[in-house]
């Protein structure tokens, strides 16, 4: 396969994110001088990222050149695909960016912006399976595929250097719950065509076999909500698991159970979905959740988010005993109905175990088929190789584990070795006449949100860390910098260092150190309050190793009497 002879500039590809992690998808493809960006995804935290809230990809390289941003293709509608959207738009700082997506993509990201009211407002453009998109200089072709949410597209990229497809989130179900499959017959004929280089979901390369249909997934939860007699059920989701949660509501109407929607997303997403028909129920058989006292359990199932074991959300809430207006216990069923995303495991688990605590059968995927993945297994992205047959390859959405694993099945399937490209965030390929090759690596890292601030970076992240671990130790001296010399006493707290009913001698013997650094200093060094910090650092530094093998974080606040 070969490129056309053209004198446009090469094609360069950019990931910025979603490349060795599950999450903060990005990705950007510039042609002639103009940026098209695939994806803008974000990533949520685990107990390491301390009281960050978000974490999104690093697109500085992009802002830099807001202007050139030609268009934002958005392959489906989860968080990790979608979500870092606002902040992206409010970089760019343009008005009538386009965002092409399908009905339900758009539906979503328009309810994320209704609360970013002073955003510079985007052009939002719903797009079709087959659907071809002329923008600028991209003709980009979108390609329907299965996932575990509708309306999900790949797209082909047609380059004045050749054909790009990027896949998105995918996999093979052939009885999907919309029977919208994903069209092996497009992907055959841009195969035919020639696919100069293929971007493809790894998630699941590394699983053998093939995912079970969606299908099965409603078989077997509804034999536990139809054996499920007495108590309350819940049913905890990802609200974007639109086709599972129609079979949940499929389920609690034959034997008579109305839903509870629990969670602000998933009232959300439910809305949308249903308003646009992706979900079929009687609205008027939902109960709102300040009502559910009025009714039986036994007449009621709840459908909620905190799959994941979210300190805060509805189920963690449930399993705490905490919840305003539900309470479950002995003779509830509760069903996760969800995967386990790498990172959270912990935070189930415990979820679990408060349920389990309180008396709820829990059940999970750990022990009853309740969730199959949405992402191709080994099996099935061999058959998607061998239809697409790329000449070059680049794995991205995975862990490196499965990066690895889908570039071992790409040269199974007859690519060779030096066409498959394995690649990290920050990475660059450029394509030129058919031909791909590395190219120059972009600055990218993760941007941490913490509430209200935009990027808490790292090196906050590392001080949070270290005060959790080793503690904190504060050091109040007030100096004279005309004269020199300490005003008054040193005053040294702390908090978590040590057991607080054995810390009056330790702290005296810490203020003893500060006392004999201090009076070492020449009169000439308190007149730079910094010196002092300094020298203040180093004594509690070595004082606090020394004493009790710890490396507190050291606040010293230096005042000019």
């Amino acid at each position: 396969m070969t490129g056309n002879d053209t004198d446009s500039p090469p094609v360069t590809v950019s990931f910025l994110g979603g490349l060795g992690e599950i999450g903060r998808n990005m990705a950007t493809i510039e042609v002639d001088g103009r940026l098209a960006v695939v994806d803008v995804g974000v990533l949520f935290p685990d107990a390491e990222h301390l009281g960050v809230d978000l974490i999104l990809p690093d697109w500085s390289s992009v802002k830099d050149r807001a202007d050139d941003v030609e268009a934002v293709f958005l392959t489906h509608g989860h968080l990790d695909h979608i979500g870092a959207l606002p902040y992206l738009l409010r970089d760019l700082d343009r008005e009538g960016v386009p965002v092409y997506g399908t009905q339900l993509t758009i539906a979503f990201v328009e309810a994320i912006l209704e609360e970013w009211p002073d955003l510079p407002e985007p052009r939002l453009e719903v797009i079709e399976p087959a659907e071809t998109i002329e923008q600028g200089p991209f003709t980009v072709e979108a390609v329907q595929v299965s996932h575990s949410i509708p309306d999900g597209v790949a797209y082909a990229f047609r380059t004045p250097h050749g054909l790009i497809v990027h896949t998105g989130d995918f996999k093979l179900d052939q009885t999907p719950i919309d029977n919208r499959p994903t069209d092996i017959a497009h992907f055959a004929r841009l195969g035919d065509e020639g696919v100069d280089l293929l971007l493809a979901d790894s998630t699941g390369a590394d699983v053998p076999g093939h995912v079970a249909t969606e299908r099965t997934v409603g078989r077997n939860v509804k034999e536990h909500i139809a054996a499920q007699k007495d108590g309350l059920i819940v049913v905890a989701s990802f609200a974007s698991h639109v086709h599972r949660i129609q079979q949940v509501l499929d389920a609690a109407a034959e034997v008579g159970r109305r839903p509870v929607f629990v969670g602000r997303s998933m009232v959300r997403n439910m809305g949308i979905a249903q308003e646009l028909e992706y979900l079929d129920f009687d609205h008027d058989s939902v109960v709102e959740l300040h009502e559910v006292d009025r009714y039986d359990r036994r007449q009621l199932i709840v459908i909620s988010t905190g799959s994941q074991g979210e300190p805060f959300s509805a189920l963690s809430l449930m399993g705490a005993g905490d919840h305003k207006h539900l309470e479950v216990g002995e003779g509830d069923l509760v069903i996760l109905a969800s995967s386990l995303i790498p990172g959270n495991e912990q935070a189930v688990y415990r979820s679990i175990n408060n349920l389990s605590r309180r008396g709820c059968k829990v059940v999970h995927k750990g022990v009853a088929p309740v969730h199959v993945s949405g992402h191709a297994s080994r099996e099935e992205l061999l058959l998607f190789h061998n239809v697409v047959e790329p000449e070059y390859f680049v794995p991205v959405h995975g862990e490196h584990r499965h990066l690895r694993a889908h570039g071992e099945i790409a040269e199974q399937t007859g690519a060779l070795p030096e066409h498959v490209l394995i690649c990290e965030d920050g990475d660059t390929v450029v394509l030129e006449d058919g031909v791909v090759t590395r190219g120059e690596p972009v600055t990218t890292s993760h941007v941490y949100i913490d509430g209200l601030l935009d990027d808490v970076g790292p090196a906050l992240l590392r001080d949070r860390r270290r005060i959790g671990e080793d503690g904190i130790c504060v050091c109040v001296v007030a100096v004279d910098t005309h004269d020199g010399g300490v005003v008054g006493d040193v005053v040294v707290t702390q908090k978590g260092v040590v057991f607080h009913g054995t810390e009056e001698d330790i702290l005296e013997q810490a203020k003893q150190a500060v006392d004999r650094e201090l009076a070492s200093l020449t009169r000439v060094k308190f007149q730079d309050p910094q010196v002092v910090q300094r020298h203040v650092v180093q004594a509690l530094g070595t004082f606090w190793r020394s004493e009790t093998g710890r490396r507190p974080f050291i606040l010293p606040v230096v005042r000019e009497a």
